[in-house]
């Protein structure tokens, strides 16, 4: 397995990161195991998890992913050997991630009770890279459209980018935390963190995990230079479109037990226009011997900007698929058919 260097750190990352966002609500405790268990021989030695997580984000379930993967590092013993990242809610009406029913936003005292809690849940001593979820103020791209502009108000008890990293640089400090990294953000918010830890004593960030797929390309525009002259690398998500360039949902099926399936929450994706784009890509993989997953997987690793693709899967048939896109490097010519198709079709599915 390809390793990355992880921002400007000495920090080495597998080129395909886990992702865990389906333990403990579409998969169980021994299958989150098994998963981490062939991933982890397989070489990947890069986890990605989330206070939030699993998916979707309620109140009874909250937390379990974070347990599931604690469960694992107890039994294992391979703590050392793995770089374990999460993260903390921006700022969010749901209610149930601290105490006193707070919604969630990026104070001092909400970070502090989130990294501890995190910490507990994944029974480790440090996190490699805590990542801050999304924004605190209001922002185009998470929960709305990245290609059109939020004309939104500015939140009034915004807490400073700077206000934050000075939190996570105590946490630094104090040893809870190894990195600090951004999610779901625009290129001016990751300037403003890069430029505020030029000119503060805060920690850099060393990476940025947005969504990235042959029908998301957004990145492309603006945050692409930025994590390439800046060394704040990409940790795409959703670089199989959440399935659907797998091609498990063609011509309208619904798997059993497939996201879409459970929870219909997938509409960004379901428009003619993607589903077009998305049988170009598959008669493309088609005519080229490829898997269209691996296709896909291996078009995201191939980017100039990329440090790790995350990958998920709720069945090990499926992270089997995912994992062999590793070994999987894209011809010139179909690199050019992937950008022609693009070309033709846009982001069809911000």
């Amino acid at each position: 397995m390809e390793q990355r260097r992880l921002g400007r750190t000495d920090i080495k990352v597998s080129a395909l990161c886990l992702g865990t966002m389906t333990w403990g609500e579409q998969n169980s405790e021994a299958e989150g195991h098994s998963q981490m268990d062939y991933a982890f021989d397989a070489g990947i030695n890069f986890f990605d998890a989330a206070e939030l997580y699993p998916i979707p984000a309620k109140r009874e379930t909250q937390g379990r992913t974070e347990r599931i993967i604690g469960s694992w590092f107890q039994k294992r013993g391979h703590r050392d050997k793995v770089v374990m990242a999460t993260k903390v809610v921006g700022r969010t009406v749901m209610d149930w991630f601290r105490e006193n029913g707070e919604t969630g936003e990026l104070k001092r005292s909400q970070i502090e009770f989130a990294v501890d809690r995190s910490l507990r849940n994944l029974q480790t001593d440090y996190i490699d890279l805590y990542q801050i979820h999304w924004p605190d103020r209001n922002v185009s791209g998470f929960g709305s459209n990245p290609t059109r502009w939020l004309d939104a108000e500015q939140v009034e008890d915004e807490n400073s980018i700077q206000s934050v990293l000075e939190v996570m640089g105590d946490l630094v400090k104090a040893g809870k935390i190894r990195h600090v990294g951004v999610s779901n953000e625009s290129a001016w918010g990751t300037m403003r963190h890069v430029t505020t830890s030029e000119l503060y004593d805060v920690p850099r960030i060393v990476s940025i995990q947005n969504a990235y797929s042959m029908v998301n390309r957004t990145f492309e525009t603006g945050l692409a230079e930025v994590a390439r002259r800046e060394n704040v690398g990409l940790l795409a998500y959703s670089a199989l479109a959440q399935g659907y360039l797998t091609g498990k949902y063609r011509h309208g099926a619904l798997p059993k037990g497939a996201r879409k399936t459970l929870f219909n929450k997938m509409q960004r994706y379901e428009h003619h226009r993607t589903f077009e784009a998305v049988e170009a890509y598959f008669s493309l993989a088609e005519a080229a011997g490829l898997d269209p997953a691996q296709m896909a997987i291996a078009f995201a690793k191939s980017r100039s900007f990329m440090t790790s693709v995350i990958i998920g899967a709720t069945r090990m048939e499926q992270l089997e698929t995912d994992i062999a896109a590793a070994d999987l490097t894209l011809s010139p010519e179909v690199l050019e058919k992937i950008d022609a198709i693009h070309q033709e079709f846009g982001n069809t599915a911000p």
